[in-house]
């Protein structure tokens, strides 16, 4: 098991020792792309020796025709899969309560989003979680990312807001994070964040990711594809450093290196 899935691990297993009886507790795991809350996150619940019902807030993204109707709706920048707006909380919300009231015998379905076609999976290819769990996580690059309406006025960070010149994108992004996010981080137990030196450690990261995926289906990745990767992650750079900055919601912190090596923690149990 790697280091950081070591103290995710821990994490899990305090909030489940913490949680009222009967009480299955939610917890939100973040991370920048790339930083290994996945993996982390797979290790620790086979390392687990109680059920966990693990999910990314990946596999609940709009539907590739969802997402192009918000694009044609507020901004072609929409397009683009990741910013906040472009999840379908809802049913993330539906699928948190289905297994609180899971039973023994219980299998409920997990949505798998396909990030090569760009689109959710049909419902035949979608995961199950068997059983009641003791705990479910969700892990994201945003959870527990806090608004800033300031946000859309400001000066952009890269040549992707530079075309969002009439700052819609931006401002339905902040319109998100302050009504249906805030309203899922607020049913959250305990948020982690993993927490790497800069933003500038995840364009590597982000391309080994995207790496492994081409070579999952064994195919080398297509040069042109590190161009796609370098725009793509500057749709997320703002909340991104926002996050890295504190301006998060209050949890435990793993402290990582470039290398994805622990360097500290905090708030987590002894």
């Amino acid at each position: 098991m790697n280091a950081i899935a070591d103290h995710v691990t821990r994490w899990i297993a305090g909030a489940i020792e913490a949680a009222p009886e009967g009480h299955v507790p939610l917890l939100m795991l973040s991370g920048p792309q790339g930083s290994g809350k996945s993996t982390a996150l797979a290790a620790a619940i086979d390392a687990l020796p109680v059920p966990v019902a693990g999910a990314s807030i990946d596999d609940f993204y709009l539907t590739h025709a969802e997402r192009m109707a918000l694009a044609r709706r507020i901004s072609p920048l929409f397009m683009t899969r990741g910013p906040p707006g472009t999840h379908d909380l809802t049913l993330l919300q539906q699928t948190v309560a289905a297994l609180r009231k899971a039973t023994a015998g219980t299998a409920t379905p997990i949505p798998v989003f396909d990030k090569l076609t760009d689109d959710r999976a049909p419902v035949e290819g979608w995961r199950s979680f068997t059983g009641r769990p003791a705990a479910i996580v969700i892990e994201g690059w945003l959870m527990g990312a806090l608004p800033d309406r300031q946000s859309p006025e400001d000066a952009p960070l890269n040549p992707v807001e530079t075309e969002d010149r009439t700052g819609d994108s931006r401002r339905h992004q902040e319109v998100a994070l302050a009504g249906a996010y805030s309203d899922l981080w607020d049913g959250a137990d305990a948020f982690c964040h993993i927490l790497p030196p800069d933003f500038d450690c995840v364009l590597g990261w982000r391309l080994q990711q995207e790496a492994g995926l081409w070579s999952a289906r064994g195919e080398p990745m297509p040069e042109e594809r590190r161009d796609w990767v370098e725009r793509f992650i500057q749709h997320y750079e703002r909340v991104t450093r926002r996050m890295l900055s504190g301006r998060c919601r209050a949890g435990a912190e793993i402290h990582i290196d470039t290398g994805r090596n622990v360097i500290r923690t905090t708030g987590l149990q002894p």
